[in-house]
């Protein structure tokens, strides 16, 4: 079906035909038709499926109608990930572009509050980010949460897998009820917790069931070597040669490996970005943007990027750590083979992490076929005597501030409490009588070794001074 089709606006169709589709994908093709007149819809679709297009075309249609009856409509998108949140704002950029005036604003933690505050003051259309932000604003106000007429939940078994379901529900409780809003939710996997969450909170929604993410999709042909540790970044190497892919998404299991992997391939002359969770938003937007502009060959990246990374035509993925959670492995190689797409995922199994295979070949329904490595060409590893750590930069030693001059006299009674006991502890008997004798003066003495009759003759000297001191700090 082509989208022509669907009876849209003139400017929606302009935004589609600047976007390049033509022809509608399975899951817009089966959720656009019910959508559109309003339902509720709750969607089971793998990663790359299209349907992010299905809830920016639904909103964008009733935000036209709604215009030319003089009715203000808002968005509001939930993502697990500020890369797939990113994504989604970048796609309803381009299908809105054919709308004057229309904006889409991105909120998402891990940075300044400043440009989206500004954004906010503007107004935004669309409203797409984390729960998190997203939440902070609403709950301020900066973003009225009653006056969101469509509400869209992306990803939603990732945002449980997250720990984000009590804050779906904190979401839910601050919009409109039900009845005055459009609620589609879009999932890998339609499980019990996202099925519960749609009957307590959308309006009977229509449900479309594809194939489950969970299932391995059939275009991409799957590779299995079984390989030691301190042979693997070699094999990597003549794997890298052999298969010559334009572009590669390689994964590992921590963000020491990403980076160390990132610098031993530097070595050996391909151009390299890491993407791990450690890193700044703003070097992980950079580290995207140079994937995908072509300035850089391969990512190497953990798996906060296995969902929601979007990078158009990727040939190869390459598991350089078999994954200890046997869904990161369904969702690693599913970067590939995207839009029907054909592509191919290398699995590099070693003594650490081969133990995760059964779980991943029980989950997948198969057996990932085993290549011998044989016949591979030679290569020389460039990196073998390289010093990976001299190569981290040197952390800046931040200076302390200087203290600021005031006339306040400086709190000091607790480190000369601390200083005086060390003192005492070392003074002999008579050297404490005399520290004594000078801290509380003679005459006190004097006045208390005269009190009774019987010491009214005698002269002062150690004995009244012990019993003095010992009336004082009877401690001591």
């Amino acid at each position: 079906m082509k989208f022509t089709e669907l009876s849209l606006h003139e400017q929606v169709l302009k935004g589609i035909k600047n976007s390049g589709f033509e022809t509608c994908m399975m899951v817009q093709e089966a959720s656009l038709p019910i959508s559109l007149n309003g339902r509720d819809l709750m969607v089971q679709s793998k990663t790359g499926s299209g349907k992010t297009a299905v809830f920016v075309i639904t909103f964008l249609e009733k935000y036209l109608r709604n215009l030319e009856e003089g009715k203000k409509t808002t968005c509001l998108v939930i993502a697990p990930t500020r890369e797939l949140a990113q994504q989604i704002e970048l796609v309803a950029k381009t299908l809105s572009s054919g709308i004057e005036g229309f904006r889409t604003g991105c909120f998402y933690g891990g940075v300044g509050y400043d440009k989206q505050e500004k954004l906010l003051k503007k107004g935004c259309d669309i409203y797409v980010g984390t729960p998190g932000r997203l939440i902070e604003f609403m709950k301020e106000g900066t973003i009225e949460s009653k006056k969101i007429t469509t509400f869209v939940i992306d990803e939603a078994d990732r945002l449980f897998d997250m720990g984000f379901y009590p804050d779906l529900k904190r979401i839910f409780n601050m919009l409109p009820p039900r009845e005055e809003r459009q609620t589609m939710l879009f999932s890998a996997t339609l499980e019990e917790k996202v099925r519960n969450m749609a009957w307590e909170y959308m309006n009977d929604p229509e449900t479309i069931e594809f194939e489950s993410d969970s299932i391995t999709v059939e275009q991409i042909t799957q590779e299995l070597y079984h390989i030691s540790k301190a042979e693997k970044f070699m094999l990597l190497l003549q794997l890298l040669k052999r298969e010559n892919p334009k572009e590669v998404l390689i994964f590992t299991n921590s963000r020491y490996m990403t980076t160390t992997l990132s610098r031993r391939l530097s070595a050996n002359g391909y151009s390299t970005a890491c993407l791990s969770g450690d890193l700044s938003q703003k070097a992980r937007e950079e580290s995207l943007a140079k994937m995908k502009s072509g300035k850089v060959r391969i990512l190497v990246a953990t798996d906060v990027a296995a969902r929601g990374l979007q990078i158009d035509d990727l040939p190869l993925v390459v598991n350089y750590d078999v994954p200890e959670d046997y869904e990161n492995y369904v969702h690693r190689i599913g970067r590939t083979a995207r839009a029907g797409k054909s592509g191919k995922a290398i699995t590099l199994a070693d003594e650490e992490f081969v133990y995760g295979l059964e779980a991943i070949e029980k989950f997948i329904n198969m057996k990932i076929p085993v290549i011998w490595p044989k016949d591979l060409p030679e290569v020389e590893d460039k990196s073998l005597n390289m010093n990976l750590r001299a190569n981290e930069k040197p952390k800046k030693a931040s200076k302390k501030p200087e203290p600021k001059k005031t006339n306040a006299r400086p709190a000091t009674s607790k480190p000369k409490k601390t200083v005086q006991a060390k003192h005492l502890g070392s003074m002999t008997e008579a050297e404490r009588l005399e520290y004594y004798k000078k801290k509380y003066g003679f005459e006190a003495v004097k006045s208390q070794e005269t009190a009774t009759d019987t010491q009214k003759e005698e002269k002062p000297g150690k004995k009244g001074f012990l019993a003095f001191i010992k009336k004082l700090f009877k401690k001591d």
